[in-house]
C-alpha cells in the first residue's frame, strides 16, 4: 500500500513543515489537490505553488486536477513537477490522448471518478492508464465523510483489473482514516489519500504510522 498525505489538510502557510511531516512518517507520496472553483466550488493551488513543492521535496508529487479542461493545463503541472498527474472522467474528452501526454513527459497517467460515477466508463481506456482514483467524497473540501458504498466499487474495479490481467493501481480519495484503511486495502485499494487523517491529528506524524500500520495488519 501507498500512503499519499493531502496537503489541502495541512496548515497552508506552513507546507515545509507538512513536507517534514511526509518524509519523517514514510510517506510515498504527497497528494496536491488543484481545484478550480469551476469543476469543483473551492479554489486552491497553481502552478508555481506545485514548483515550489517539487524543490522542497524528494517525494513524488501526486497532483489531482479537480479542473474543467484539464488538456490546458497539462503541460504546464508536468513541467512543474508533477510525477502523478490525475484529471477527472467528468472533466475530460480526450483520455487517451491526456494519458499519453501525461506518460510523454515520464509521468503516471491516472483518472479520477466522482462516487456516482460508474467504473464501467472506463472500460476502453483502462489500458492505458497507470492508475485509477476512486472519490470516497464528493470533491471539492477536506474533512467530508467516507461514503462506504465506494468500497464495493473498488471491489469490481479489481476484479476487472485482474480479470484483464491489466497493471493498473486503484488509489481512494476522501474520508480515509483509521477507522476504515483495513476495509479499503482489503477491498483492493493499492494507494490511500488521506488528509484530515494525517493533518487534523494532534500527531501527524504518529498518524501516518498508524495509517500504515493498519493497511498492513499490524
Amino acid at each position: 500500500m501507498l500512503l499519499a498525505p493531502s496537503i489541502l489538510a495541512a496548515d497552508l502557510a506552513d507546507f515545509k513543515s507538512a513536507l517534514r511531516v511526509c518524509e519523517s512518517a514514510g510517506a510515498d507520496l504527497v497528494h496536491v489537490d488543484v481545484m478550480d472553483g469551476h469543476f469543483v466550488p473551492n479554489l486552491t493551488f497553481g502552478i508555481p505553488v506545485i514548483r515550489d513543492l517539487k524543490r522542497a521535496t524528494e517525494l513524488p508529487l501526486d497532483v489531482h486536477l479537480m479542473v474543467e479542461r484539464p488538456e490546458a493545463l497539462l503541460d504546464q503541472y508536468l513541467e512543474a513537477g508533477a510525477s502523478w498527474l490525475t484529471v477527472h472522467w467528468e472533466a475530460s474528452t480526450h483520455l487517451d490522448r491526456m494519458a499519453a501526454r501525461i506518460r510523454h513527459f515520464g509521468a503516471k497517467a491516472g483518472v479520477a471518478l466522482n462516487p456516482a460515477t460508474p467504473i464501467e466508463v472506463l472500460s476502453d481506456v483502462l489500458p492505458s492508464l497507470d492508475y485509477v482514483v476512486l472519490m470516497s467524497v464528493n470533491p471539492g473540501f477536506a474533512g467530508q465523510p467516507f461514503l462506504p458504498y465506494v468500497v464495493e466499487k473498488a471491489r469490481r474495479l479489481k476484479r476487472t483489473i485482474e480479470d484483464r490481467s491489466l497493471h493498473v493501481r486503484i488509489s481512494m480519495d476522501g474520508g480515509v482514516d483509521a477507522n476504515n484503511i483495513e476495509q479499503v486495502v482489503a477491498a483492493g485499494v493499492d494507494i490511500c489519500v488521506a488528509g484530515s487523517a494525517v493533518f487534523g491529528a494532534e500527531s501527524p506524524e504518529a498518524a501516518a504510522r498508524e495509517l500504515r500500520e493498519r493497511a498492513e495488519g499490524r
